[in-house]
């Protein structure tokens, strides 16, 4: 356990005191990292030396150095580097193990096994961690050993079937959230795991794949097939026997309104002044509208198409409807409740000046969680972990760096101020 964040971070979060080492790379792991790592846990990320984790390559800015994606899912952590494919690598990795609290990988079931890091050897160094294991179809059955990105797990796990339009092939969701679910499950578990371990003294195994973190957010897909045989179908913007919540035109651009309930259904036919919608037998009831949606959207569209989006917003959120605009990042960026939640906030960068992203999620009001600095440089850290945590001296780190185990001293460390939030 630690007492403080390194770099001069106060120890505030709920998580202030947990250590975690980080051996994974790209999306699900690093984001389970970044989760422990905003709630206050001292993140210590293992990258290979020489170009690190292939996300400081990944999306853009990177012809600046590291790309922006790498500043937000390599935020609040410190970076080291220690090649695990070398013996002597993996003996380092075995040091830092014994004051970790948590380790977290996304390599292919069995790769940690061949490098002399399963659980077995990590626990007979600190009986107490725990290992966070997500890949992607979980660390046993015919499928483990396969190659499992994102977009199979979010496949296999249905959620592909059930997005896009029913005419078309299945289409994608904008980000890899197979592999953000499978971190956030990783996250959990590795929470339940420090919680029990309170009771038992013991850490454990948690294995996150991403198929079943898909899975486990499609709702009764399974069991209305299985008891039913109805079959979910691709919808487009709504969800089946669900109405009135769409996207509706207005003359300069288009609102989502969702009003399903009764009550607020109601609210909104009052507020098109058309109150008799309510009791139109079409209409009058959940499953009524559920069936009668594609009258009933066209009846809203009729009323939002004649009005600007801003006349439409305010009408139906005076009348207590839920309604709003499809943001682009602009949007977000100028929305005063955004500012006043500080939803964003702006972080300094060493190439950028300074550069915007999402605040911590959840929101603690005795412990909050924060962004204390953006993903670092590669191997920013690795002097001061392996001094203060593996009793790796200068002579012994010269002659790491010089057989290739870790890698060359990295630039200084970014000036530290203090995090301003996005303006309005």
């Amino acid at each position: 356990m630690t007492d403080a964040h390194p770099n001069g971070a106060p120890a505030g979060g709920a998580l202030a005191g947990v250590r975690v080492l980080e051996l994974a790379h790209v999306i699900a792991g690093p984001f389970c990292g970044q989760v422990l790592g905003d709630l206050g846990a001292d993140v210590i990320k293992i990258e290979p030396p020489g170009a690190g984790d292939v996300l400081r390559q990944w999306g853009w800015g990177g012809d600046a150095g590291d790309s922006l994606w790498w500043r937000v899912t390599g935020r609040n952590k410190r970076s080291v580097t220690i090649d695990l494919r070398q013996p002597e690598g993996q003996r380092l990795v075995r040091r830092l193990a014994r004051e970790a609290d948590v380790m977290v990988e996304n390599f292919r079931p069995g790769t940690l096994e061949r490098w002399g890091l399963g659980y077995e050897e990590l626990s007979a160094a600190n009986p107490a961690v725990v290992l966070v294991r997500i890949s992607g179809f979980g660390q046993d059955g015919p499928y483990a050993a396969r190659a499992g990105y994102a977009a199979i797990g979010e496949a296999m796990g249905g959620l592909r079937a059930l997005t896009g339009y029913p005419d078309r092939p299945p289409v994608r969701v904008g980000v890899s959230i197979g592999d953000s679910l499978a971190g956030l499950m990783g996250a959990l578990g590795a929470l339940a795991a420090l919680h029990a371990r309170r009771r038992t003294g013991r850490g454990q195994v948690v294995d996150a794949s991403i198929y079943e973190s898909v899975l486990a957010v499609t709702e009764a897909l399974v069991p209305e097939w299985q008891v039913t045989e109805r079959r979910r179908q691709r919808t487009g913007p709504t969800l089946p026997g669900v109405a009135p919540s769409n996207v509706y035109p207005t003359r300069d651009g288009q609102v989502l309104v969702a009003a399903n309930q009764d009550s607020v259904f109601g609210r909104l036919a009052a507020a098109m002044g058309q109150p008799e919608l309510a009791d139109d037998p079409r209409f009058a009831s959940h499953q009524a509208r559920g069936r009668h949606m594609a009258a009933l959207d066209e009846l809203i569209a009729a009323w939002t198409g004649g009005r600007a989006a801003r006349e439409v917003l305010d009408q139906l959120h005076a009348a207590g409807v839920p309604a709003g605009l499809v943001y682009e990042p602009a949007d977000m960026l100028a929305d005063p409740h955004f500012a006043a939640r500080r939803s964003l906030v702006e972080v300094p960068d060493r190439d950028h000046g300074s550069i915007a992203m999402p605040a911590v999620v959840p929101r603690l009001s005795d412990t909050p969680g924060a962004v204390r600095w953006a993903g670092p440089p590669l191997g920013q850290h690795t002097g001061e972990v392996l001094a203060t945590l593996a009793g790796v001296g200068g002579a012994e780190l010269g002659e790491l760096r010089r057989h290739g185990v870790v890698g060359a001293p990295a630039q200084p460390p970014m000036p530290r101020s203090d995090l301003k939030e996005a303006a309005p």
